[in-house]
């Protein structure tokens, strides 16, 4: 793992001395949602500070985190859950990293798992029996998030046939190709775009969002919520305002940040969020006033209490 997170620096095309006069963002491959978040607010730290921010890909949130942790990237963008696992080492994390800190709640995400629009498939409900993607050996956040899902429709593992998929881009190719029933995604992901131009439309599929699912997702990871999401061109697969399993998606810091690294790419981000959000209209979330939440066991970088403290933002206690 520690040769490859080298490798990752390498790629960039500087020595790791040089790594460090260049803040680079650390996320999952090119397509996918934090990808593409992490892009529009590079650019936008980019045009407004004097920053080098680049995004660099890598295979999975474990070694996103764990880049942070040894200090071969600056920032990255998680589910809070996963931070949460990675900080105290449980979960898919088989050592703790002390030197995760919590920078600014970013938006809502939603996810879900959607399929080919000529599938006959409308509820989660209606993959008992059909495949749906499993393993998830380089990306394994996605298990727990699948899991919720089945449960938000009244079903587990059991229930469905399981198909090995290594990561998300794959697990969407597949579903492309007829070797999976479903995808899982985020809404507003470019890969469900894609695939959709390809196979002639996708859509998600609905879960039952009422107490007993929610205690249900729940129990799965406790941060867990439902939101209902509006149709809007960037959505694609929402055919009408649907619920969808949610969580709170941070931004993230190592511990070796600079208090004014952080403190100016807060400023670039909440200052320019009307650009970030006709960038990327999902980013139109990013709520200055909101973006200040505990989160159980996570520490805030000092650059970011001093932010927060500036701007007058208090921090808002864990739900």
């Amino acid at each position: 793992m520690n040769r490859l997170l080298i490798a990752a620096v390498a790629a960039l095309g500087i020595s790791a001395p040089a790594a460090a006069q260049v803040s680079s963002i650390s996320t999952p491959p090119q397509g996918s949602v934090w990808n593409t978040m992490a892009s529009v607010m590079a650019g936008e730290v980019r045009n407004a500070t004097e920053m080098r921010v680049v995004v660099q890909p890598y295979g999975g949130n474990a070694q996103m985190m764990q880049a942070l942790d040894q200090q071969l990237a600056e920032f990255s963008l998680n589910d809070v859950n996963d931070v949460i696992s990675a900080v105290e080492g449980s979960g898919e994390y088989d050592q703790p990293m002390p030197n995760l800190r919590a920078v600014a709640r970013i938006n809502p995400f939603p996810v879900g798992l959607y399929v080919k629009a000529t599938s006959g498939l409308e509820n989660v409900s209606d993959l008992s029996g059909r495949s749906v993607p499993s393993g998830w050996d380089a990306f394994p956040i996605a298990r727990s998030h699948i899991s919720a899902i089945l449960a938000a429709g009244g079903l587990d593992w059991n229930d469905v046939k399981q198909v090995p998929v290594p990561e998300l881009i794959r697990g969407s190719d597949d579903m492309a190709s007829g070797r999976v029933d479903s995808a899982f995604f985020a809404v507003g992901g470019p890969k469900v775009a894609e695939v959709d131009a390809s196979v002639g439309g996708v859509r998600f599929l609905k879960v039952n969002a009422n107490e007993e699912t929610l205690a249900n997702i729940q129990a799965v990871r406790p941060a867990f919520y439902f939101s209902k999401v509006e149709p809007a061109p960037v959505r694609v697969g929402v055919e009408k305002p649907m619920m969808f399993v949610t969580w709170d998606n941070i931004l993230v810091a190592g511990s070796h940040v600079s208090d004014d690294v952080v403190e100016r790419f807060l400023a670039a981000i909440f200052d320019g969020r009307e650009a970030i959000g006709e960038a990327y209209p999902p980013l139109r979330a990013l709520n200055l006033e909101t973006a200040y939440k505990a989160y159980p066991g996570l520490e805030y970088h000092p650059g970011a209490v001093s932010f927060f403290a500036d701007r007058g933002v208090s921090l808002q206690p864990a739900e």
